[in-house]
């Protein structure tokens, strides 16, 4: 049986797609900027803090980075309600999941980070007198932005596409339409190829943008 094309499906539904994917966009940016901070205070703690410190920050790492995000989602959504956590909705559940997910991966990206910081430079900002939290400020910090900044820009890629798992708790990023849409009107091949096609143009435009960022900041002045 041939399968013939109704685009105009699509067309009706546009500004659901447009919101989707802003949506989609907004989790995965939220998410990152809270797992950096994460990231960067567990890095910091394995790479300067005390053994007793870096023991539970490996624990975390390593129980995230070996779970799989679907059942991190469930468990946060589903099963945080059951030990009398229900001020967070389904939106904010997800959010802290992919926050904790995105934190583990950046802890890892941000201590071999720190480890890949040259000794000299750490040893310049002692010899011209600042102090431990100005070296890590005005040296270290920035220094290992620039060092990770290609794995930063790969990981909000992947959230962006890991907001895909959304759906499972009926949030309405652009799985969820496409499968609303698909499930109102039967038309599964414009449904999913549309989806597809905005999150390859979305994916492409910000690995553009962000590889321009790289070639400025990226290396070491």
């Amino acid at each position: 049986m041939q399968y013939y094309f109704d685009w105009s499906v699509i067309w009706r539904n546009a500004d659901r797609f447009a919101y989707a994917l802003g949506l989609g966009l907004s989790l995965a940016v939220i998410s990152l900027f809270i797992g950096s901070v994460i990231g960067i205070a567990c890095a910091m703690a394995r790479v300067y803090g005390a053994r007793w410190l870096s023991w539970p920050v490996w624990l975390y790492v390593e129980f995230i980075r070996n779970t799989p995000l679907l059942l991190l989602v469930f468990f946060v959504y589903f099963g945080l309600p059951e030990l009398d956590i229900s001020y967070l909705d389904k939106t904010q559940s997800f959010i802290l999941t992919l926050s904790l997910y995105a934190g583990a991966y950046m802890t890892e990206v941000f201590r071999a980070g720190l480890a890949s910081i040259p000794k000299s430079y750490t040893e310049a900002a002692k010899a011209i007198g600042l102090r431990p939290w100005q070296r890590q400020r005005y040296v270290v910090l920035p220094v290992m932005f620039r060092i990770t900044l290609p794995a930063f820009s790969n990981n909000l890629i992947s959230l962006f596409k890991d907001t895909s798992l959304a759906a499972a708790i009926a949030i309405p990023e652009l799985t969820f339409v496409a499968r609303q849409i698909n499930a109102n009107t039967f038309r599964v091949m414009e449904s999913w190829l549309a989806a597809s096609a905005l999150y390859l143009v979305t994916c492409y435009v910000i690995a553009s943008a962000l590889r321009r960022l790289e070639r400025r900041y990226a290396a070491i002045r």
